[in-house]
């Protein structure tokens, strides 16, 4: 699976996960202009649809890395794609350690793959970071439940049972760095 990232350049440069991709060769570095084909899930955390395994007959994903603070104003920007959100999750990043989907552009691809039935691809990823692997840990059973889900209303339930906060509030995954 091909994976693109855009990089608004909104939060701190050394800590951006998107440009540590790109630079280790597993993501393509794409421009504010890249239109995305509808065989490409865009990461989305204000999509109307979640991420399900049925997703998988896409051929590539682009991440987003902006700041959460401008997310909305970057995200309503025409892209194309095939606009998807994450499942809730909890981050690993150490900004973020184990709040719900406060998530890094790195773990956000990762837990994508993850869903998809990549996780060789998926581990990849997160091993760029000493604290990589702590986010399959943290998130290895709601990880493998999404992977069987057969439609959005089960990840809708599994998220339910594992993140039982989620009943009254609606968590939006963000792909912070």
């Amino acid at each position: 699976m091909n994976v693109f990232v855009i990089d608004y350049g909104q939060d701190d440069p050394a800590k951006c996960t998107a440009k540590k991709m790109a630079h280790m060769g597993l993501a393509t570095e794409v421009t504010r202009k890249f239109h995305a084909s509808n065989t490409t899930i865009v990461l989305n955390p204000f999509a109307g649809q979640l991420l399900t395994p049925a997703d998988s007959a896409c051929k590539s994903i682009l991440a987003i890395d902006c700041s959460w603070n401008l997310a909305e104003e970057v995200f309503f920007r025409k892209i194309g794609g095939k606009h998807r959100q994450l499942p809730a999750l909890l981050a690993a990043n150490p900004t973020n350690y184990s709040r719900l989907g406060i998530l890094s552009s790195v773990e956000a691809v990762a837990a994508t793959l993850f869903i998809l039935g990549e996780q060789e691809d998926a581990r990849s990823f997160l091993n760029i970071y000493k604290w990589g692997p702590t986010f399959e840990t943290l998130n290895h059973d709601p990880l493998e439940e999404y992977a069987r889900a057969g439609s959005e209303t089960e990840v809708k339930e599994i998220e339910k049972s594992f993140f039982p906060q989620l009943r009254n509030t609606e968590v939006r995954t963000a792909f912070r760095d």
